[in-house]
């Protein structure tokens, strides 16, 4: 794919950030230092408070009419919040993979944002507030929490007991990056059966590669996730990993950020990174990150 188009390097940053919060203590009515006022003696002293006397009382409001005799007592009506309230669900599937289904019925339309182990993608609900998905588990207690564009929000939880036993690689970002993930695995080229990445066929190779979001919403936020099992049958080797990005109007000449999630051995870990893209002169071109993540070592089992 790549021999047809020019291929470009850059540098990558790590990038971090420190939030700081404070807390503000509300100060006494009076000036700091200032003392009380004295009493000038020269001046009557203030009366005390007269003593009121409160006599005849008489209720004036009407009590509440007494329910019939007989009448069946009428049920409170539903709350509101209660009616729409959001939902969401987590089940366990095959591959390590989770079944994420969110139900909003007051929120149709809207943007969704599911957050899972430090992954981010956002969707978009269908008119009647629904959302499902097969997500990659990054850990074997997976937590997603789904947000709507209005505030509305729920959690689930899934117990994924081969998620410790799979290796993945997040790659996510933010707005049109044009980002890509590949792994060619146990030496395959470019184009050949073991090159595994969204554009490829299904069961082109041992692995996998999902996306998750939805891009054509404003800004949005998009994950891609390679999978494969930690161990093959009578396959041992590396998968190579790149990270690419095609340069396109929507990028160019700008610098782009993402972030690398990688799954090893049952550990997490992260990279940020923010890259430079080439000038527009080079559109057409590919931008091919070689060391974003680490290669997988792969044994045969």
């Amino acid at each position: 794919m790549l021999s047809k188009q020019v291929t470009l390097t850059s540098a990558m940053t790590l990038a971090c950030a420190l939030g700081i919060g404070f807390y503000m203590q509300a100060s006494s009515p009076r000036w700091a230092g200032e003392p009380e006022a004295a009493a000038d003696p020269q001046l009557p002293a203030e009366p005390g408070p007269a003593e009121l006397k409160i006599e005849n009382i008489m209720l004036t409001s009407l009590p509440a009419d007494p329910a019939p005799a007989g009448a069946d007592p009428q049920p409170a009506p539903a709350a509101q919040s209660d009616a729409c309230s959001v939902t969401a669900s987590a089940v366990a599937a095959p591959a390590a993979m989770v079944s994420l289904t969110v139900s909003a019925p007051c929120h149709g339309g809207e943007r969704l944002t599911v957050h899972h182990s430090g992954m981010t993608f956002t969707a978009s609900l269908d008119r009647t507030g629904h959302y499902a998905a097969q997500v990659p588990a990054l850990t074997r207690t997976a937590v997603f929490i789904a947000e709507t564009a209005s505030g509305g929000g729920a959690v689930a939880v899934a117990e994924v007991a081969d998620a410790e036993t799979t290796e993945r690689v997040v790659l996510q970002w933010s707005g049109h990056s044009g980002l890509e993930i590949h792994a060619r695995e146990f030496g395959a080229a470019y184009g050949s059966a073991g090159h595994v990445w969204t554009g490829a066929a299904p069961g082109a190779g041992a692995g996998q590669v999902v996306r998750l979001g939805d891009a054509g919403l404003l800004a949005p936020r998009i994950a891609e996730v390679y999978s494969l099992p930690a161990g093959q049958r009578d396959r041992s080797g590396t998968v190579s990993l790149t990270a690419e990005a095609e340069v396109t109007g929507l990028n160019c000449g700008r610098d782009v950020s993402a972030q690398a999630l990688q799954l090893s051995g049952g550990r997490l870990s992260s990279r940020d990174l923010v890259i430079a893209m080439p000038e527009c002169d080079a559109q057409g071109s590919f931008l091919v990150l070689n060391n974003l993540v680490e290669d997988l070592k792969i044994a045969s089992n």
